[in-house]
């Protein structure tokens, strides 16, 4: 069964960094397209960022673009999303969520993580 595991959330000062990590099971890893979503206290899911299978394809939020880099490692089936200069509003619950197809052309998850929790506070 596919299994998505999550890491690397925690309490982080405004401007500071935070690497997440989502270990990935049960699938062939390479052969699909992976994001990060997320959810801020009381607000709905927003997507973040997505990658697709080879990782020659990336796309961004603009709230995050220039601050946060999505990665994957296809010999650890992991994939990571490196965060920057971390801001108040970027406080949510992070889940990296499995994509039906190769690409990111369309956002159709079939698997989610757990979410780990990112707060950003001073």
């Amino acid at each position: 069964e596919v299994q998505l595991v999550e890491s690397g959330g925690g309490l982080v000062q405004p401007g500071g960094s935070l690497r997440l990590s989502c270990a990935a099971s049960g699938f062939s890893f390479s052969s699909y397209a992976m994001s990060w979503v997320r959810q801020a206290p009381g607000k709905g899911l927003e997507w973040v960022s997505g990658i697709n299978y080879n990782g020659g394809r990336i796309s961004y939020a603009d709230a995050v673009k220039g601050r946060f880099t999505i990665t994957r490692d296809g010999a650890k089936n992991t994939l990571y999303l490196h965060m920057n200069s971390l801001k108040p509003e970027d406080t949510a619950v992070y889940y990296c969520a499995k994509h039906r197809i190769a690409t990111i052309f369309h956002n159709h998850f079939d698997s989610w993580g757990q979410g780990t929790q990112v707060t950003v506070s001073s």
